[in-house]
């Protein structure tokens, strides 16, 4: 007994000996594999900005992944770490259940597709078919403009479809192919999907698409319909007829690409609002918050990675679907597709008013602080709190634009958007604000609401009484109370809701401003004469750049 004590004894203090010559590290670092591998990254930040801070300092090939935990706010925290380090985590599936890949901003991916439908509002829509002829028009399309060779073989086609709901997600797994960021992705894939976008817009301009030649009979069929249920006479000229079967000789059938939500309103089948800086995509293997149907391979799937030794088929699956992950070689080619039609209708947009491009932007208060706190109101309501992610005001138009967030009811569907945000647009020149939306589809529909007028207490006329008032009076009193001048300037925003920083010297500047534009002979807005107002691709782009 007294030697297995003493053997006992003897192990302790040479285990304590070693643990004084080699002590355990304060903060603990997994590795995965061998000891002399370089320790792996695991951190998580409350902020995507954070995140992606650490990344730039970071030395290891780490990546930023957002993760979903609570339920109902659409909260997420975003971890980083390596590819190697997440999968290893990750399969185990216990607690990595809701987990997205950020696609980082200007970063190299792959071409990819968000698809969606509601199986209810869609009856007899075949999901799988309408899958198999996107992949055979991007294909063509691929072919056309870049010379890029693929096929179904080539894309990755994951399933999260249920009862209620049809949805997909491709990735195209291009050899030594890659788009410069997903910013181009979404202006190559509303390039190849304009035929689809113009004929949901047609629709509801009201103008018949014909899948076949129209004749006169249905021509006549037509025009007595909509006299019958609108009281209008309208008349089709061979010269529009003309126009229509031109374009539908031209371009593709992509009329299965449109479907109707559950309002029964048109919509496409592709999801055009994934395409955006630093976008959040759900994960191979992953579920939404709530939902219980994670993304797993397709059926008619067609892709099969090359089978490795080193790598199990389930890690091949979840690296070929993260769209970020591209191999870097000396023969791999970046594609683009620039918006150039856009800039240039910009630029002759301005130029043929003879005034330059001026803007001015910020996150905080704008120039006119009463117009943000009105904002503020409209966005405040039924106990949801919106707020002012960003504001531009264009100068030669008098046109402040508020980028909403937290707040996302849209006039044209009658009820908010589940992501896409909206706009509110004042127009200072005539006093009047309305909204419009990031979505799509209501982008396609170029979608405004109608025009409210402003409130008396924030339009200019009345703020430039009030300076006026204010100076006076400054002038009378300054020498009996030199302090009073502050307790007469205009209200501005609270610092619970922005961080004041004193807006009263922009604010001068923005009146001058005012006042020089009002000088001027020519506008950009100008309702009465029927002049075109500033066009959503420019107002997007601004907000985007």
């Amino acid at each position: 007994m007294k030697r297995k004590w003493e053997a006992k004894l003897k192990q302790i203090e040479e285990r304590a000996s070693h643990y004084e010559r080699k002590p355990l590290s304060s903060v603990y670092r997994p590795r995965l594999s061998k000891p002399e591998e370089p320790p792996s990254i695991w951190k998580l930040f409350y902020r995507q900005t954070q995140a992606f801070n650490f990344v730039k300092r970071c030395k290891e090939d780490v990546h930023v992944f957002a993760l979903e935990y609570r339920v109902g706010d659409g909260q997420r925290i975003y971890l980083v770490t390596t590819y190697a380090q997440l999968w290893f985590y990750y399969k185990s599936r216990k607690t990595l259940l809701h987990c997205y890949e950020v696609i980082p901003e200007n970063a190299v991916c792959k071409l990819y597709f968000d698809l969606e439908f509601s199986k209810l509002a869609n009856p007899g829509t075949d999901g799988k078919h309408m899958v198999a002829l996107l992949i055979e028009h991007v294909c063509k399309e691929l072919q056309e403009f870049y010379g890029v060779n693929c096929s179904a073989e080539d894309v990755f086609n994951l399933d999260s479809s249920t009862d209620e709901k049809f949805s997909r997600h491709l990735i195209f797994q291009l050899h030594d192919v890659a788009f410069k960021d997903n910013i181009h992705v979404g202006n190559f894939v509303r390039k190849i999907l304009q035929p689809a976008l113009k004929l949901i817009a047609n629709e509801d301009d009201g103008i018949s698409c014909f899948s076949e030649a129209p004749t006169k009979q249905a021509i006549s069929f037509n025009k007595m319909s909509i006299e019958k249920n609108i009281g209008e006479s309208w008349t089709l000229n061979s010269k529009k007829l003309e126009r229509l079967e031109s374009a539908k000789q031209s371009s593709p059938d992509l009329s299965f690409l449109v479907v109707k939500n559950n309002s029964g309103e048109k919509h496409l089948f592709v999801d055009l609002g994934v395409y955006t800086k630093n976008r959040n995509f759900r994960l191979y293997k992953s579920s939404k918050l709530g939902k219980h149907v994670a993304l797993e391979v397709a059926e008619d799937n067609k892709f099969f990675p090359k089978q490795s030794k080193d790598i199990s088929e389930e890690k091949q699956h979840f690296l070929s679907s993260l769209v970020s992950n591209i191999r870097f070689s000396d023969t791999l080619r970046v594609l683009t597709c620039n918006v150039s039609p856009n800039k240039q209708k910009r630029g002759e947009y301005f130029n043929s008013t003879n005034a330059a491009v001026e803007t001015i932007e910020g996150f905080q208060c704008s120039p006119y602080p009463e117009i943000d706190h009105f904002v503020l109101s409209l966005v405040n309501k039924n106990g949801i709190k919106g707020g002012i992610r960003r504001w531009n005001y264009f100068f030669p138009e008098e046109l402040l634009v508020y980028d909403i967030c937290k707040y996302r009811w849209c006039g044209n569907i009658g009820r908010a958007h589940k992501s896409n945000n909206i706009m509110i647009l004042v127009d200072l020149k005539n006093e009047v604000w309305y909204q419009k939306c990031h979505d799509p589809v209501c982008k396609a529909e170029n979608f405004k609401s109608n025009c409210f007028p402003l409130p008396p207490e924030v339009c200019l006329l009345y703020l430039f009484k009030e300076e006026e008032f204010t100076t006076d009076e400054t002038s009378h009193n300054e020498t009996k109370n030199p302090h009073k001048l502050s307790s007469q300037k205009l209200p501005v925003c609270s610092e619970a809701d922005w961080d004041n920083g004193g807006d009263d010297p922009y604010f001068l500047e923005a009146i001058e401003d005012v006042e020089l534009v009002e000088a001027a002979d020519s506008s950009l807005l100008n309702y009465s004469n029927g002049v075109d107002e500033i066009p959503d691709e420019l107002i997007i782009e601004v907000l985007q750049e």
